[in-house]
């Protein structure tokens, strides 16, 4: 039997067609339901996260004023506009994992806006009554945040054009539409959207409201301190594996499950969500589908501290040197005994030691099932897609860690071997003299950097946005990390890396 169109006038087959079981919504969509949140940046990980717990919530506790509209501002999403639309928004999740693969078609994303096309409509949704919540996924680089100055980057072409008031109808950056949302909303009387970060940084939600408030102040003093004193920007902390969709993937959906989908998503069973109770203008209750919902900022915190440095900081040390030795996917690196010793070493000896106690959190533990999930072979989670975005990774997941070593005097060589894999990995040759491409918002000052610096990290340390004085300046760090790409340079990876094996 030939596969079913994902849509609307097929759930109900789809439910049956397959060799297995496949949920499908059971509850109202379209005009039926309200928006409640307005989401931007619709890729992977926000359609096996945000959106699934949202379908939970529809599905199991018949929540229906906090659907999905989806909103992209980039012109790559074009891809997802048409991929959503063709199929009334649907789309199906599949977990792989030893024990098999499952597949739910997800309706909680209601309807999607692409901003190049209407920019006004974007910002009339966020204004609109029934939006109580504004949510992103919008990577590192898309918060425009200066990692040594902890500042706006405010001279960023891209705000400069946002903070004209004669840009107000055709901003490009996510502040300028949340501000200019905002002021509608105050004109309109009504209380500011939570604005909720959903992206791999720590304090993201305080982050989130000093970029805001900090653009808001350049406009209109009067508005940043309304946003100060009625906004709510709750930290989060979030975690679900979730490659890019391969051709296999949709192929292996159609095959055993009966499903034609443009654009699924595969991910791991595993997911978690910690996030502040510190909402403006009403939630959906999350608690009820397993979210950790805290009121102490500290306790998020503590569990984004634990979860970058230990999942996204060995991702990093998978990614990049991996990537150079020639490996194309996490579990081929894991299934190396060289970077299995590697990783949890850097794991237990360089992270560990730094992070807090959290009550009912056992580290090691925490540990063991990192190495488990990156060692799955069912996700096929690709290097490049672990290793993209650099600029805004490794000052969050790798960097910190370096730095409070060297307050401490404590081991860091592990961590300086990344560091150096990455300004290496930064020219797009791999060690076997194959080219690359550098997936990256900074790619063109990186690589001009790595380039003139040759083995030696100074040229790429003086980045002043994305490096400390503190790392800079101390010798140390400087001999150590010099001495990891000078043998990574000479020897390549697989060569260098017994050094950094106990």
């Amino acid at each position: 039997m030939a596969p079913l169109k994902l849509n609307n006038a097929n759930l109900a087959q789809i439910a049956t067609a397959g060799e297995s079981h496949v949920k499908v919504p059971n509850y109202k969509r379209g005009d039926a339901v309200k928006e409640g949140i307005v989401h931007i940046g619709v890729g992977g990980f926000h359609r096996a996260h945000l959106a699934v717990y949202v379908d939970q919530l529809m599905q199991k506790h018949d929540v229906n004023d906090y659907a999905i509209c989806g909103v992209g501002l980039q012109p790559f999403d074009a891809g997802m506009r048409d991929a959503l639309g063709s199929q009334d928004h649907l789309y199906t999740v599949i977990e792989r994992s030893a024990q098999g693969s499952f597949a739910n078609v997800v309706g909680s994303i209601n309807s999607y806006l692409f901003a190049p096309d209407n920019r006004e409509a974007v910002i009339a949704k966020m204004a609109h009554p029934d939006t109580h919540i504004v949510s992103l996924t919008i990577t590192e680089s898309g918060y425009y945040y200066n990692e040594n100055t902890h500042e706006l980057q405010s001279e960023n072409a891209d705000i400069q054009h946002d903070l004209d008031p004669a840009n107000d109808k055709c901003p490009r950056t996510t502040f300028g539409f949340l501000y200019a949302a905002l002021v509608r909303r105050r004109k309109q009387g009504l209380k500011p959207f939570t604005v909720m970060s959903c992206d791999n940084m720590l304090k993201n939600g305080s982050i989130t409201r000093h970029m805001l408030e900090s653009f808001a102040r350049l406009r209109d003093p009067d508005m940043a301190k309304w946003i100060s004193e009625e906004g709510g920007f709750p930290n989060a902390m979030v975690d679900r594996i979730t490659p890019q969709t391969a051709p296999s993937d949709k192929a292996a959906l159609a095959e055993h499950f009966g499903i034609e989908d443009s654009w699924p998503v595969v991910t791991e069973p595993f997911m978690q969500w910690v996030i502040e109770d510190k909402f403006s203008d009403g939630r959906p209750p999350f608690e009820k589908v397993g979210v950790q919902v805290v009121t102490d900022v500290h306790d998020v915190e503590q569990f984004e501290k634990h979860k970058l440095r230990l999942l996204n900081g060995s991702h990093s040390a998978i990614g990049y040197p991996g990537q150079l030795a020639g490996f194309k996917y996490v579990h081929e690196v894991m299934e190396n005994e060289l970077f299995r010793k590697f990783v949890w070493q850097y794991m237990q000896e360089e992270v560990k030691p730094l992070l807090p106690e959290i009550p009912g959190v056992n580290i090691d533990e925490y540990c063991k099932t990192l190495m488990e999930r990156f060692s799955n072979p069912t996700i096929m989670d690709q290097l490049p897609r672990v290793a993209l975005n650099a600029s805004g990774k490794i000052p969050q997941f790798i960097m910190p860690s370096i730095a409070e070593q060297i307050w401490v005097s404590g081991p860091f060589r592990r961590l300086c071997f990344i560091a150096a894999a990455w300004f290496h990995y930064l020219n797009g040759v791999d060690d076997n003299g194959n080219q690359f491409e550098i997936d990256d918002p900074m790619r063109e000052e990186l690589q001009a950097k790595a380039r003139a610096g040759g083995s030696k990290p100074h040229e790429l340390l003086s980045i002043r946005n994305l490096f400390g004085d503190d790392l800079r300046n101390d010798k140390r760090f400087i001999q150590e990390i010099t001495t990891a790409m000078e043998d990574i340079k000479r020897d390549g990876i697989m060569k260098t890396l017994p050094k950094y094996i106990d």
